[in-house]
């Protein structure tokens, strides 16, 4: 099976916010375990299969994450998810992405007419800080530099993603296998990931082996339209004020 990768390695921007600053405003300790995907009974493979567009189809997958848990499901289209992917390559579809620049363009300009409020850069070897991004914004978008072992499998989402006791260049980090996902709930032992069109597991220590950038993302969509409020009870409007103090938008 065809399955495509196409995360660029971690690119930085010294203005994006800390995650460590939203943390502090939280209240005890994140739960134990989270399930968000109960709701997403199936995920589109959004065209991963064909394209190097994972950081967009990440993206998608968090917009139905999202929606399914506050109202009603919205499924971005495989055309939805192709358009934002071509504002980085045009038509050079093999050309993959850097997270940072969707994310960036995914607040401004929308993904499948959906805008981000904001983002937070997570510190890659900060476990706890993913379990809080999950917690408090539904999900966490993360980077990982694949191994060979998993990248070039006839199906990556067969293979075990564990830390394996090779010490084989193919079981090492590999910037050039570059993948983005959304991670959308954890319990004591694995985090639950969404890729190629459906939902494995990752342990703890595949996360914090491989994973080389996380970001938490603020979208409207996790906010309730009946309750008015996320699902965690997290404050928007701290975000959008530093945000508007970076920006001036």
């Amino acid at each position: 099976m065809a399955l495509k990768l196409g995360k660029h390695p971690p690119k930085h921007d010294p203005r994006t916010l800390r995650f460590a600053h939203y943390t502090s405003a939280q209240r005890g300790a994140p739960p134990a375990k989270i399930d968000y995907s109960k709701p997403v009974l199936s995920w589109p493979m959004m065209q991963n299969d064909k394209y190097p567009l994972c950081a967009c189809a990440a993206a998608g997958h968090m917009i139905q994450q999202w929606t399914a848990d506050t109202g009603e499901m919205v499924v971005p289209s495989d055309a939805q998810v192709l358009a934002a992917y071509r504002h980085f390559v045009g038509d050079n579809l093999e050309a993959g992405a850097h997270m940072l620049d969707v994310l960036k363009h995914w607040r401004r300009h929308g993904i499948s007419e959906h805008k981000v409020a904001g983002f937070a850069q997570l510190d890659p070897r900060n476990l706890e800080q993913v379990r809080q991004a999950i917690w408090i914004f539904g999900n966490c978008y993360v980077g990982l530099a694949l191994p060979d072992h998993i990248a070039h499998a006839p199906d990556p989402r067969k293979v075990p993603w564990t830390v394996s006791k090779h010490a084989d260049r193919e079981f090492a980090p590999n910037l050039h296998n570059g993948h983005c996902v959304p991670i959308v709930g954890y319990d004591q032992e694995r985090l639950y990931i969404v890729t190629w069109g459906a939902l494995i597991s990752m342990s703890f220590d595949f996360c914090a082996t491989y994973m080389d950038e996380a970001y938490a993302v603020l979208s409207p969509d996790w906010i309730s339209g009946k309750w008015g409020e996320a699902p965690s009870g997290f404050d928007m409007q701290a975000m959008k004020v530093d945000l508007h103090r970076i920006t001036g938008e």
